[in-house]
Order: structure tokens, then sequence, then C-alpha cells
């Protein structure tokens, strides 16, 4: 292991009121590869997307360690960490979470815009060169309103990758799609890990998915249960 990603013995918990705390997370230990494709799965409630979130910095963990190349990212401020997401982490949600008010070519140059890492053109230039590479050079001006499920998410796909991020977190990828349209996101995601050497986290109900990854980590009640290796 090159210890590229690794979380060391962390919690999640949240406040119930007068209650006692939720413990969603229980004191997980994981250590991810560059370049890997791996699957989390387990049943809704067990902490798979808090998991994700916290690998990926969007929430804070009660208790333990998040480590990118053997720095703690919750030991750097704020911003900082607003910077790591945005320039080596993409995300890919279930929901899409397209601007909608926007067509595709401008959802996808979004965060090169926030970034201010190009000029217009260039930015505009290198969504299109994503965009076609995802299967939708003909869909540019096209509001997500008038995009289809798989269409939507591939546009988060491209999206997610803009600013050539190292790790790609996925939260139910397919979960919101037909089995068929699932498959080809799931042969794309698969591509994207294999010709541009991506790391890939998918967190996932979809056995398809759990079977394509080459490791398969399975969490009930907080708890890491097993790993299976494919």
């Amino acid at each position: 292991m090159n210890n590229f990603l690794q979380c060391i013995n962390l919690h999640k918990s949240y406040p119930q009121g007068s209650g006692e705390p939720l413990h969603v997370l229980k004191g997980i230990d994981l250590t991810i590869e560059r370049g890997e494709f791996l699957s989390i799965a387990g049943p809704s409630g067990a902490g798979k997307s808090t998991l994700l979130h916290l690998l990926g910095g969007l929430d804070e963990p009660s208790r333990g360690t998040v480590k990118l190349e053997g720095r703690d990212i919750f030991k750097i401020s704020g911003n900082k960490r607003a910077q790591l997401r945005l320039k080596r982490i993409g995300f890919v949600f279930q929901f899409y979470y397209l601007l909608p008010d926007f067509d595709v070519l401008e959802n996808v140059t979004m965060p090169i815009y926030i970034a201010r890492s190009l000029s217009k053109k260039e930015a505009e230039a290198k969504a299109v060169t994503l965009l076609k590479e995802v299967g939708l050079g003909k869909r540019l001006t096209h509001k997500p309103g008038e995009l289809s499920g798989g269409e939507a998410q591939r546009v988060a796909i491209a999206r997610a990758l803009i600013l050539e991020p190292e790790i790609i977190l996925c939260d139910e990828p397919t979960g919101n799609l037909d089995s068929e349209t699932g498959e080809k996101i799931l042969e794309l995601l698969i591509k994207i890990n294999r010709d541009k050497k991506k790391t890939f986290v998918i967190v996932t109900h979809d056995e398809n998915i759990a079977a394509s990854a080459k490791r398969v980590l399975h969490i009930k009640d907080g708890i890491m249960q097993k790993t299976e290796y494919r």
C-alpha cells in the first residue's frame, strides 16, 4: 500500500437533542492506493456516505484522522481544505446537482471559473474535449432539464474531472438510473479509471459496481465488516 488516501480510527457522531448522540462511524481504518477502483458497500444507514464525505473533507470527524499523502486534511484551515477539494478531489453524486439555469458547457466549466485557473476560451475548449469524451459533444447548449438521467450524470462526471483531480468520490452514481443506463455509467467510470489513472472510491448499492471493483469494503452499523478482493 502506498498510503495515498488514509483514514485512521475514524469516528462520526451526530447530536440527538437531549438524548445520546447517534454514532454513525465507529473507528474506521482504511488505506486507499493511488489509481485504485474501490467500492464501499453496505445496507442503508451503515455509514457509507458519511465515510465518503469525511474522506473528501465535506464533513469533519468527531475523532480520528484523514490523511492525503500523509497530510491530515483536518489540520489545515477551512479555506485550504476547500482549495484541496476543488483542485484534488472530484465528487459525483446520485442526484447530479447541476445548475438548472446553466447549460451543459457552463455547468462543466464552472469549477474552472471558481478556481480561476484558465481563461474563458481555454476553459470552454477543455470542457468541450471532456464532454466529447463522455459522449455529450452534441449536447453542449442543453439545460439540465433537457437531459436524460444518464446524460445528466455524464455532465456531472465531466464536471468532476475538469480540474484533473487525482481522486473521484462517487456517492451512489447509478442510484437514480435504470439498469441499462447504470451499466453505461459504470463502463465510463471504469474507462476513466483505466485511461486517466484516477483513484475512484464509490459508495453503492449496485451489485454490478461492487463486482467491478478490485476491492470491496463492506460496512455495517458504522463498522468495517470485511474486505473482498476481486
